[in-house]
């Protein structure tokens, strides 16, 4: 047969074909090797469908051959090259828009075969339209929403087969549908019978009727009327979406008003300048608004003479402002003018004139808003890690004996979060840039809003850090985890000794969550409380608390639905992971994986943070945090640069274990199809899918612990603020939240902060549970000292010396250094309330044992007890 055409069935039988490039009629006949029906431009499974005819007849009908009838099959027309011109790419003018029109998609939704949708198929091969046919409607709706046709083409002329009305209002329910012609065919009517009113097709979701007619050429010429018609004015219409979206991110306020002078559309800009909302201005005329008595009696005469002859006007007007404050705008008001010369809009660009200190005042506030990387923190503040906790402890003790409101506390925590003395370079440069705007021409200060933009999309949020007051601990714990190698040995390699675990058939399969041991049910029924204490989990499951809390948290959050994968391929690939981390480990084990879920699990569930995400998103956050540090060798990546490592010389001294606990947990799960979890999924989202989890594992690597909390802080802390205080904003949680899934990068930004605040939780535990994980992190950290000390390696942590080093403090200097600031930005957004009194307390216990010169977890006492 030469090169014969590609073919891909899809898992539900759905059939799409391709030419080959030297296939060039849609006539010629292919065999399918499940069956003997040959068929002319198109195939289908001939143990399956009724065929779609196989030749064309004069009057538009066909011989059939007939297979067994089955509920629905999905075929694809090929193009011939006589009617390839027509299926060719359009170009197609929308104002100054140049848009391609790719070939027109049709879909056939028919209860059986007969002669009017043959008529409709050899209509759409002349046409050179690409064509299904589903003859049910889940085939239907599965067809639509992979390949979202232009027209549909749905039988209502017997409703004995299936419900024609339901399934196009079932169409119109997905947000695809909103540019798509769907088109009734209906039974004709006799000469002595009255024609029914189309009004119900109409409400049904129908855009037009064809009076039922077989004939190829009366099909042909109903689909080319459509196309040159409704699905060239949808087509046109879709491009408005990009248009509207440049005015949306636009940075000058746009207003958009009737020739009547009715406010049609305003952006977001002009509703930050003036302070309303924008279901406030839609519909209103601008005479309803109330007027600036700074204005020249005659100026708004003048305007509208000068914009009525269809002339743009500009120049400088006086505009109130919700709250009565008078601005001078920068106005330029243009009229749209259609074809016949009649004026239909006018659009008008405002900007402020920044000439008097009203006007300077709201120009800086505009500019916060729209610019988040500005940022109020003082330059002369210097860093005191002691002086600053103390501020911080005194404010969340007295809060919490207070008793305060949630939305006090929520300002105490922003408060801090704008007087944060951990500043970066590009903090200094960006208070400077707002305080040279202030005093500039509006020419320079445009000039400068451009500067911030670009500043703010660098990556220059790390802080430049020195010697901290001189503790030790504090300048261990930096080298130790932001820095990812000290002072290399040459020729001394480290090799880590443990295998990766890569077989796992002799482990058991673990219970379904169902049916767990009565001990580990009654423990999981309490795992949506922050106070779930993990290590009685872990005791219970012997060290394999991973599979069961998996089990439970991801059937919550529907994770096997998002990923249409069974309960089993879920329970295998939890084993999987959880087998590769080591027991051995006294921290980075499966134990503290199964709390980091928890405490994602635990954010996710916070109304703030599961408004701003999408489920993709929750799913994503779910499996980063069970995978984030599988295969931990109990090292940092200091040592195992200094060591020369060989993950360290795989990942070139960056990122060096977070890189390995992504690509091994990838390499893992897609090993074999038992715990393949992604197998069911599309690529595209697992492509997305996959980028989030690689992204949030990444953010856990500490070198970057400063660029990601100031990030969050600038970008989301703040401009939220900015809402919350203004005595104009009218704005909800849901409004913030909205906005948020509007910008892609602040999603991220929330999914890194919640898994380092996750990954590290640790002091927001309540008391018992923060010392046991105090304990375990400090034997992790003496037990690296011993090796470093033995294998002649630098000790890039000496205070974690266990014969001299002081736990408390060592917790001090954490909280002090890593977690304050992380933890208010994270509690300004996420209500946290429980979390920062546990902190509060955990700190204050360390304290008084550094204050007793103890350096053990607890007073000798306690122990003794």
């Amino acid at each position: 047969m030469g090169c014969a055409p590609s073919i891909h069935v899809s898992h539900s039988g759905v059939i799409y074909c391709r030419d080959s490039e030297e296939s060039n009629s849609p006539h010629q006949t292919t065999t399918i090797s499940q069956g003997t029906t040959t068929l002319h431009g198109l195939f289908v499974k001939t143990d399956a469908a009724d065929s779609i005819p196989s030749r064309r007849e004069s009057g538009g009908a066909s011989a059939r051959s007939r297979t067994p009838h089955c509920c629905s099959v999905e075929a694809e027309t090929q193009t011939s090259s006589s009617s390839a011109k027509h299926a060719s790419t359009a170009e197609v003018q929308v104002g100054p828009m140049r848009l391609t029109q790719y070939p027109i998609q049709v879909l056939l939704i028919f209860a059986k075969e007969d002669n009017q949708s043959n008529g409709f198929w050899w209509a759409c091969d002349r046409a050179g339209y690409r064509c299904n046919v589903a003859w049910t409607l889940e085939s239907a709706l599965e067809c639509f929403l992979d390949k979202h046709q232009e027209i549909i083409v749905i039988d209502h002329r017997n409703s004995k087969y299936f419900d024609a009305e339901d399934i196009c209002r079932s169409i119109r329910a997905t947000e695809l549908s909103e540019h798509t012609v769907i088109l009734a065919v209906v039974p004709r009517t006799s000469a002595d019978q009255e024609e029914t009113s189309v009004l119900p097709l109409l409400d049904a979701g129908f855009d037009r009727q064809f009076m039922e007619n077989s004939s190829v050429t009366a099909c042909y010429n109903e689909l080319v009327q459509i196309e040159h018609g409704e699905v060239r004015s949808q087509f046109k219409l879709r491009a408005c979406n990009a248009v509207f979206t440049a005015l949306d991110h636009c940075q000058e306020a746009v207003e958009i008003t009737s020739e009547d002078h009715v406010i049609q559309y305003v952006n977001p800009a002009f509703e930050r300048m003036m302070g309303y909302c924008k279901g406030e201005l839609i519909g209103k005329e601008l005479t309803e608004l109330p007027k600036s008595d700074k204005n020249s009696a005659d100026l708004l005469d003048n305007i509208n003479t000068f914009i009525k002859k269809g002339k743009e006007w500009q120049g400088v007007y006086y505009a109130r402002r919700k709250s009565g404050d008078s601005i001078q705008q920068h106005v330029k008001i243009t009229p749209v003018v259609d074809q016949g010369g009649k004026i239909r809009h006018f659009v008008s660009l405002k900007r402020l004139h920044c000439t008097n200190e009203n006007n300077k005042q709201l120009y800086k506030s505009h500019r916060e808003d729209k610019y988040t990387g500005d940022n109020s923190q003082s330059e002369s503040g210097s860093w005191k890690c002691k002086n600053r906790r103390k501020d911080s402890v005194k404010s969340i003790t007295s809060q919490s004996s207070d008793a305060p409101s949630l939305q006090t506390r929520r300002y105490s925590s922003m408060a801090r979060i704008h007087s944060m003395t951990i500043e970066a370079p590009i903090t200094k440069v960006i208070n400077i840039i707002n305080a040279a705007q202030e005093n500039s021409p509006i020419t320079v200060a445009e000039a400068l809003d451009r500067v911030l933009e670009i500043l703010r999309t660098a990556e220059l949020y790390s802080p430049q850090l020195g010697t901290k007051d001189e503790d030790p601990h504090t300048s261990d714990l930096v080298g130790g985890l932001m820095n990812d190698s000290l002072r290399r040995l040459s020729g001394n390699e480290y090799v880590f000794s443990k295998n990766t675990n890569l077989s796992h058939t002799h482990l058991p399969v673990p219970n379904t969550i169902n049916d767990v041991p009565p001990c580990i049910a009654q423990l999981l029924d309490n795992e949506e409380s922050w106070d779930f204490n993990i290590f009685e989990l872990e005791a219970v499951t012997n060290k394999r608390p991973l599979v069961y809390l998996g089990l439970k948290v991801f059937a919550r959050f529907g994770v096997s639905e998002f990923l249409n994968c069974s309960e089993a391929t879920l329970r295998a690939w939890l084993q999987v992971i959880e087998a590769n981390y080591h027991s051995s480990n006294s921290y980075h084990n499966s134990t503290h994986a199964a709390d980091v879920l928890h405490a994602t699990a635990f954010f996710l569930g916070k109304e703030r943070v599961k408004g701003s995400l999408d489920h993709l998103d929750e799913v994503a956050a779910l499996i980063a945090a069970t995978i984030h540090d599988v295969d931990h060798p109990g090292r940092t990546n200091s040592f195992l640069c200094n060591a020369g490592s060989e993950l360290a010389v795989l990942y070139n001294d960056t990122a060096v274990l977070e890189s390995h606990h992504t690509a091994l947990a990838f390499q893992l799960t897609t090993k074999d199809s038992k715990y393949n979890i992604f197998k069911n999924i599309d690529r595209n989202r697992y492509r997305t899918l996959r980028q989030a989890i690689i992204d949030m594992v990444l953010a856990t690597e500490m070198t970057k612990h400063f660029e990601h909390v100031n990030k969050f802080v600038n970008s989301i802390n703040k401009p939220m603020a900015s809402e919350e205080t203004s005595p104009h904003s009218e704005g909800s949680d849901t409004e913030c939240t909205a906005n948020i899934k509007n910008f892609p990068d602040n999603q991220t930004l929330i999914k890194r902060m919640m898994i380092k605040c996750a990954d590290v939780a640790n002091p927001c535990r309540p008391l018992e549970l923060c010392i046991e994980w105090a304990g375990r992190i400090s034997e992790e950290y003496f037990a690296q000292t011993d090796e470093e000390k033995r294998q002649g390696l630098p000790v890039v942590m000496p205070v974690f010396d266990r014969n001299t080093c002081s736990i408390p403090k060592s917790q001090i200097s954490f909280i002090d250094y890593f977690i304050t600031d992380m933890f208010d930005a994270w509690d300004a957004f996420a209500h946290l309330p429980v979390l920062m009194q546990h902190l509060a307390n955990n700190y204050k216990h360390w304290k008084t044992l550094d204050d007793l010169k103890c350096k053990s977890l607890r007073l000798p006492s306690e122990n003794n007890n």
